[in-house]
């Protein structure tokens, strides 16, 4: 089966069901693993926002999406060119990858026929579901239960260290400028890890928020994953959050490898936030993936 992938996560999702050798399109926002984005056809294109701030990027996305314009090009011609089987996309938020209708349109523009699986969680618990949803339709079902009961049983080992321990309040910022909530399955991993998460909405879409709301709902720990950054401009962000929100304890965290893509890396993300709420319950995480900053 020949596979494109229009959304990270989705490529994260492939890699790790083992299926990197039927992976044949990507986006040029997939970097893990690395080679995804050198080895494969990039298909869908976007504006390189690494030297924008995140007030430029804000304005950027509103603009665009005033105008009716897309965020994201796809290249159609190499996509049908690559001849498709089934293709990974989403319909969960249109700042971060092309909506299905788009690909579904230019599939019959093109005379196209592959089929295409829209992978939309808004939970943690859904977020395995689409896992499993990947393996059935590539033939590979045992591979995605076997990879989401190894998932379970670490999500499992962190509930039982920090069994009976004190829940901290735990406000996560998206984005900083200007500050957005958390929302979708990142509540889920507070809570996964122990924590208590604050002025969030699990299960729900992020919203614009303001500072003195963030203070408001009395955190005593932030943690800062700015969608579409790693830990480095996570960290950068970060500084503006403990301005804002002085005397509480702030940490950056690799947004884009542990929190905001919804894939099997999530569970990392559980244990790298158990081991900020709880550091003497879990084994420190990998270097490069947390950091505090005040």
């Amino acid at each position: 089966m020949r596979l494109v992938s229009l959304l990270p996560s989705a490529t994260e999702i492939v890699y790790a069901l083992g299926l990197g050798d039927d992976l044949v399109g990507v986006t040029f926002e997939c970097d893990e693993p690395p080679s995804a984005r050198t080895d494969k056809t990039v298909v869908v294109g976007g504006r390189d926002t690494r030297d924008m701030t995140p007030a430029a990027i804000d304005d950027y996305v509103k603009a665009q999406m005033a105008a009716g314009a897309d965020l994201y090009t796809l290249h159609a011609d190499a996509l049908a060119g690559l001849a498709p089987d089934l293709i990974l996309t989403q319909d969960l938020c249109r700042v971060c990858a092309l909506p299905s209708d788009h690909v579904e349109d230019a599939l019959d523009y093109l005379g196209c026929r592959a089929d295409v699986l829209s992978l939309d969680p808004y939970s943690l618990e859904e977020v395995f579901g689409t896992i499993l949803a990947v393996g059935a339709r590539t033939g590979v079902p045992d591979r995605a239960e076997a990879l989401v009961a190894g998932l379970r049983d670490r999500l499992a080992a962190v509930a039982t260290a920090v069994r009976g321990r004190p829940r901290p309040r735990v406000a996560v910022v998206e984005w900083v400028e200007p500050p957005f909530t958390a929302g979708h399955w990142v509540p889920d991993l507070v809570r996964a890890a122990g924590g208590e998460p604050v002025a969030a909405r699990p299960g729900a879409r992020s919203v614009q928020t303001t500072w003195p709301e963030f203070a408001a709902a009395r955190p005593e720990i932030v943690l800062v994953t700015p969608c579409g950054f790693h830990l480095y401009g996570a960290a950068r962000q970060a500084e503006v959050v403990a301005a804002r929100l002085p005397g509480v304890p702030v940490w950056a965290v690799d947004a884009d490898g542990l929190v905001v893509r919804p894939g099997p890396r999530l569970v990392d993300g559980v244990e790298a936030i158990a081991a900020i709420l709880h550091p003497d319950a879990v084994l420190e995480p990998p270097e490069g993936t947390i950091a505090r900053i005040a």
